[in-house]
């Protein structure tokens, strides 16, 4: 019988991230996973946590009324607004820029 030559094929893959640039008054962010412990030492799973308020903010749209958020900075969020999007593999929010309720000063 005749052995068949394996080939060995290779693939780059470059590591960029996908950029999203919102429209009109919408902010992408990330929220800020802090990790739950009860106070008897139990670690809650997903879905007995409430969604994160702190997120950080990723990029901004193209006709924000507020200069006063900035790429970059922690802010506070409604819990259930803005439509969940993945890039990356990672969970992102895109929410209104009227969602957003304050910035975290640290």
């Amino acid at each position: 019988m005749p052995t068949k030559a394996k080939t060995q094929t290779t693939t780059t893959e470059t590591n960029t991230m996908a950029k999203i640039q919102p429209l009109g008054q919408r902010v992408l962010v990330k929220r800020i996973e802090v990790e739950e412990k009860t106070a008897g030492g139990i670690y809650l799973p997903d879905n007995a946590k409430e969604k994160p308020q702190e997120a950080k903010v990723v990029s901004l749209g193209t006709g924000g009324k507020d200069d006063t958020v900035k790429a970059g900075d922690t802010v506070l969020i409604s819990k259930y607004g803005g439509t969940e999007v993945k890039v990356d593999g990672e969970e992102h929010l895109i929410i209104s820029e009227s969602d957003i309720l304050g910035i975290v000063k640290k």
